[in-house]
């Protein structure tokens, strides 16, 4: 059930990432999508 939340939570911040990089704000775009991926897909979690 974790492994489901945090998946969503990575696919939200990713989504808000790619949205801030097209907004042209590079910096915390970047930030957001590398959270992202440290929190979700591929098995690679900060919380595990």
């Amino acid at each position: 059930m974790w492994d489901t939340i945090l998946w969503i939570a990575a696919v939200i911040i990713g989504i808000f990432g790619v949205l801030r990089i097209i907004q042209r704000d590079f910096i915390y775009g970047a930030v957001l999508i590398v959270i992202a991926l440290l929190v979700g897909p591929g098995g690679v979690s900060i919380f595990s």
